[in-house]
């Protein structure tokens, strides 16, 4: 020990340790050092209180990340690697190519001093990362700083607290020595302090430090806004950005924008995720940090996700340098006297024997007991679990809910047709429906059954949502639910895991205090290359048995490889070796790489003990980053990520087990959640089954709602019948009587009252007097137009016979009404699925019109029309009678009157806001993947034509990686058969015919992309000539970014002629074009051929403007507007937005003048004409 104080003494004599650690003090800094302090044991405390002090104390505006301080104390820079002891070395012969070098014992001792010093330094400087503020944020560089600060994942309460407390100790011990400062939150809004960035002063800290203390929680985390607003500021040089809650936008949006943010600026980007359990929100931001060359930090006040890039670096540069004062002991030692060697390790062994985990962030309370929980679920694997809670099992399969009313079709032999013969009454009466086992039978539809059928789906989707949810969290994301009575867990400690022991041991701790309190009998094996039990057999689950083991884990140590199959024997012959005696027995293997031994050989010894027995082998798989330690030794058996799973995945069916995959971004992969998937997947399947037979039974309705009467099969009934009609003669003029007799033999059915029943009597003289005439509605009409009549109005009249004579009166008994032209609002029902079809055939179903909500139309008919009309006694128009029952607009001119209420005005606002949403998320969907660039695929058979002309040069590696996508996202997913071509100065393309996509396919295609190099013209005749000439052809889509070499019209007439052999659509896409020209030559290619014109410039704002609707609300119909597309589909679907927005504020406004006109009305002031509100509106 007072060797390691007297060497402690010589780095803190002076400031030279003080700037090896990473700061600048103030006499470096004035370029003269004091004198030696002499230092000596009594200045030391065993926590080295004195240098924390004094590390406090120094300024850190002059603090370095680590990869700066490793530039100057990387083993590389101070010459301490192997290739630098070897040269020091004298060399003794040289022959066969191989030298013999001999060392002196003051060269090694030497070097291995050195040695000892840095990883006692690298040492120092991790410790003062992990203090104060640095621990929580990072280090911070930058003298012009701009704070962002998520509010979104905040709660009131002591979480908020600790949040403000770790915020002002960054404000005071790092931020109050830069230069100028910038402070901001967000949720779904931003929240500046200032309107520019501050030269720090006492006012400016004091006014940030009362702006943390008065921050509150917030919805949202608009993490695009934030930095939409912030990366305007030039003057920062550095954006601090802390999150706590995973964005609003996707990765891809916020690294694309900050890229070209800050192309040409520099600006350190440092992204820090606080206390966030989000797994995609770590990977978001992590992702982010490394896109744009930044740094990131992630902090948990648990423990559980701590990582940082400088903490990371500092890490690997220290694992280097133990491996090598290890590698250098075992060398020398074989050459050098055990007594040499021996008086080398007083110095080297206590940095030497330092575990890796010593350097490694610990959850707190890491090392204390247990906190044993009593679980208060019975644990059952997700495919138990279905057995009592799945669709069959609550009766909710689609098929047991139909067969009370599904009817096999009838067949039988028919003698004298001596053939069968199908019963067609059920195909007529019924709806046809395929059943489970690829028969057709007749349904019987019951809508309410059905309905009510749905609701259930739709609750049972939601509990196993939240089944996943619970799998999601605690020791089952790691775990998985352990099941089983007596349970033996293998832990792979091999070397490999060196940087991961502390998750290791925190997972065991997870699952020792959560699942293992309930269980009969458990034991513990850790493997390297060497089996290590916790104990010789199987112990109880008690709390002292459970807490003996969690210390025994907190020794564990990695080592060696991974020897997993003589673990696995242990286990099975030595703790299951009475495994015929008992039922419930499970192994569970947490590993994070492939084993030692080959999987069949593994598989087969799993398959063989565990056959005719209760035991099931689980494997947890624990994702990391690479299989490889710090200094590069891969182990016995190496395998990349996707490799190890399919390997593990193996071994565990084989044992008739489970397996489970995931990392810190998450669960990748796990059978348990996998059969809960598939369970609602079945159900949405049903659902959509129910959606369908409810549609048939409406077109059904409709068809046979057109004639009810009219038996089918009997089309000419009707046209027979009036053929055996005199067409010649006209019919003679019916008299009084005749109409009224015909009237009542017509209304046979009608309610009999008693001026029927006197009509019906016959007098016995012509004398007597005739009673009045039932009354009719309509006079029949002798001569039938072709075309279906307009419908009259209705009135009645009475007929009756004058006193003398034969002469004939009438009298109205009822007047005819003026027919309502009033209209409804309608209900709108929109798919929430995106159809694969272009915007147009698209609103042709679902656009304004068609779902009758056009404002004009709906509410401002010809009654509503002012009308004034000229009184001859008055000399002067006057206005009618109900002008003042209705409030008064002016519509281009014209004043009417507004005859809705303000409930229906309320009904059709939300019916429009309902619509304007569908269409936004319609547009994301068609801004997002590669939709984006190249848009929609439509049709089955296509082929894509690629610009790879010298211009593209630029944009080629963004190309490839969006036809990529465009190739595994439309074409695969879609099962279109396909080609690609790319075309230049010649043509070249994949395939001379369409082929069909297929895994196989799209592979030997991405890897064809992936060879594109830009160089020549651009002859697009030729490429179309090309593409045309492939058979079955039905649509090319040809991207390009500039004029073809050749003439436009030639191109055009040489196209339509080789259209007429077959009918082929060309869609075309614009890409980074700015020549006018171009664009609408290939805007009338598009057109001539009935195809589409996409261009996808203006995305980034596109998205933006759509997520600001959907966020902000629809209020404001100036802010955000999307900006002008181009493309055919983005330019119908952002036209027909802009139409709905239109009638949305014309309808809040004139829910508006509503209002007001209620409110006066109540008032009993009256409408009068000079206190009349009158409101101009534009409509369309």
């Amino acid at each position: 020990m007072d060797t390691h104080i007297r060497k402690m003494a010589q780095l803190l004599d002076n400031d030279q340790f003080l700037e090896k650690v990473g700061v600048t003090t103030k006499s470096s800094l004035q370029g003269d050092h004091p004198p030696c302090q002499g230092f000596t044991a009594s200045h030391l405390g065993p926590d080295n209180e004195l240098l924390r002090v004094e590390m406090k104390k120094i300024q850190s505006k002059k603090a370095q990340t680590t990869e700066e301080w490793l530039r100057n104390y990387s083993l590389e820079s101070l010459q301490l690697t192997l290739e630098h002891l070897v040269n020091e070395g004298n060399v003794l012969n040289s022959r066969n190519d191989v030298e013999e070098r001999e060392f002196t014992e003051e060269t090694v001792k030497d070097f291995e001093s050195r040695l000892s010093g840095v990883i006692e330094l690298y040492q120092q400087r991790t410790q003062w990362l992990l203090q104060d503020s640095r621990k929580v944020f990072g280090l911070i560089k930058g003298s012009k700083v701009g704070l962002m600060v998520d509010v979104s994942h905040m709660s009131y309460g002591p979480r908020l607290r600790d949040f403000q407390k770790d915020l002002l100790c960054l404000i005071d011990e790092q931020l109050c020595y830069k230069k100028q400062l910038y402070c901001l939150s967000f949720s779904t809004e931003i929240s500046p302090l200032w309107e520019c960035p501050k030269n720090i002063n006492v006012h400016v800290l004091h006014e940030a430090r009362q702006w943390i203390q008065q921050l509150k929680p917030g919805q949202g985390c608009n993490l695009l806004k934030a930095l939409k607003h912030v990366l305007t500021m030039k003057e920062l040089n550095s954006l601090l950005l802390i999150v706590g809650s995973c964005p609003d936008q996707s990765l891809e949006i916020l690294s694309d924008y900050v890229q070209q943010c800050i192309l040409g600026r520099k600006l350190q980007i440092h992204a820090v995720t606080y206390d966030c359990s989000s797994p995609a929100s770590l990977a978001v931001l992590k992702n982010l940090a490394e896109a744009v060359r930044g740094r990131y930090h992630c902090y948990s006040s648990k423990g559980e996700n701590f990582d940082s890039s400088d903490f990371h670096l500092l890490l690997q540069e220290s694992q280097k340098a133990k491996d090598l004062l290890k590698s250098i002991k075992q060398t020398f030692q074989r050459r050098i006297g055990g007594s040499i060697i021996s008086r080398i390790a007083d110095v080297s062994t206590e940095f030497a024997n330092i575990a890796p985990s010593s350097f490694l962030p610990k959850p707190p309370n890491h090392e204390g007991p247990l906190v044993i929980q009593t679980p208060c679920v019975l644990a059952k694997t997700s495919r138990d679990w279905l057995k009592t809670n799945g669709l069959k099992a609550k009766k909710l399969n689609l098929y047991q809910v139909l067969a009370p009313n599904a009817f096999s079709p009838v067949e039988e032999f028919v003698p004298i047709l001596k053939k069968p013969v199908s019963s067609t009454l059920h195909e007529k009466a019924m709806t046809q429906f395929e059943w489970y086992d690829g028969t057709v039978k007749n349904i019987h539809i019951d809508l309410p059954v059905l309905r009510n059928y749905q609701k259930l789906l739709a609750k049972m989707v939601r509990i196993y949502e939240k089944r996943i949810d619970w799998l999601s969290v605690a020791s089952r994301r790691i775990w998985g639910s352990v099941c089983e009575r007596r349970v033996v867990i293998l832990v792979d400690i091999s070397v490999t895991n060196s940087m991961y022991i502390i998750h290791i041991q925190h997972s065991l701790r997870l699952l020792l205090e959560e699942q293992m309190s309930d269980k009969d009998y458990f034991n513990i094996i850790a493997f390297g290359s060497d089996v290590v039990p916790w104990q010789l057999e199987l112990v109880p689950s008690q709390p002292e048995n459970l807490q003996n083991a969690w210390r025994w884990v907190l020794s564990l140590q990695c080592k060696g490889s991974r020897n997993f199959m003589s673990a696995l024997r242990r286990a099975v012959e030595v703790d299951f070796k009475d495994r015929d005696k008992h039922k419930s027995q499970g192994l569970y293997l947490l590993t994070t790489g492939i084993p030692d031994q080959e999987t069949h050989t593994i598989s087969a010894y799993v398959a063989e003990v565990c056959r005719g027995f209760h035991l099931q082998l689980h494997v947890c798989l624990f994702g990391i980053l690479e299989d490889v330690d710090s200094s590069g030794i891969i182990p016995a058996r190496y395998a990349n990520s996707t490799e190890t799973a399919t390997a593990l995945k193996e071994i565990a069916q084989a044992a008739n087990g489970r397996f489970h995959w995931f990392g810190e971004a998450g669960i990748f992969e796990s059978d348990d959640i996998t059969v809960i998937v598939s369970e609602m997947e079945k159900a949405n399947n049903y659902s959509h089954k129910c959606a369908f037979l409810v549609e048939s039974l409406k077109e059904r309705s409709v068809k046979h709602s057109v004639n009810p009467f009219k038996p089918e099969g009997d089309s000419n009934f009707l046209t027979k019948k009036e053929k055996r009609r005199p067409q010649k003669l006209p019919s003679p003029k019916p008299t009084a009587l005749s109409l009224a007799r015909m009237y009542i033999k017509d209304n046979h059915g009608a309610n009999r009252n008693a001026s029927i029943r006197v009509l019906a009597w016959r007098p016995a003289s012509a004398k007597a007097e005739i009673p009045p005439a039932q009354t009719i509605k309509e006079w029949p009409q002798t001569n039938k137009r072709k075309h279906k009549p307009r419908k009259q109005p209705e009135f009645s009249v009475s007929v009756f016979y004058a006193d003398k004579g034969q002469n004939v009166g009438t009298v109205y008994r009822k007047y005819p009404k003026i027919m309502c032209i009033r209209r409804s609002i309608p209900s709108v029902t929109l798919p929430k699925k995106e159809e694969i079809c272009s915007s147009k055939e698209w609103l042709t179903k679902y656009s304004i019109k068609t779902l009758k909500l056009e404002l004009p139309r709906l509410m401002f008919g010809p009654g509503c029309t002012h009308q004034k009309k000229t009184v001859k006694s008055l000399h002067k128009k006057v206005s009618a009678k109900y002008c003042t029952i209705f409030p008064s607009v002016e519509i281009n001119g014209v004043v009417k009157h507004l005859q809705f209420q303000y409930k229906e005005l309320e009904i059709y606002t939300e019916q429009l806001e309902k619509v304007l949403q569908r269409y936004i998320q319609r547009i994301q969907w068609l801004l997002s993947g590669s939709r984006r660039l190249f848009g929609t695929i439509l049709e089955a058979n296509v082929c894509v034509l690629i610009d790879t002309s010298g211009s593209m040069d630029p944009y080629l590696p963004y190309v490839t990686k969006e036809l990529t996508s465009l190739i595994w996202e439309q074409l695969r997913k879609n099962e279109v058969r396909f080609s690609l071509l790319r075309f230049a100065e010649n043509t070249e393309s994949w395939k001379e015919c369409l082929v069909e996509a297929t895994d196989e396919t799209c592979h030997d295609a991405v890897q064809w992309v992936s060879k594109f190099h830009a160089h020549g013209s651009t002859c697009i005749l030729m490429a179309l000539q090309k593409a045309l000439s492939f058979q079955g052809i039905e649509a090319l889509y040809i991207l390009t970014d500039g004029k073809p070499d050749t003439s436009c019209s030639l191109i055009l007439k040489e196209v339509e002629r080789l259209r007429k052999k077959q009918d082929t659509k060309i869609h075309t896409i614009s890409f980074s074009c700015t020549d006018r020209g171009a664009n609408e030559f290939l805007k009338k290619l598009a057109a001539q051929t009935g195809g589409r014109y996409h261009c996808s410039f203006g995305d980034v704002d596109g998205q933006l403007a759509a997520h600001r609707m959907l966020t902000e609300g629809l209020d404001d119909e100036d802010d955000p507007v999307f900006p002008y597309f181009e493309g055919d589909d983005l330019k119908k679907l952002t036209q027909e937005v802009a139409k709905a927005r239109s009638f949305l504020k014309q309808a809040k406004s004139l829910r508006l003048l509503l209002q007001k006109w209620n409110t006066n009305q109540k008032d009993n002031s009256g409408f009068k004409k000079g206190a009349q509100v009158n409101r101009h509106c534009k409509l369309i």
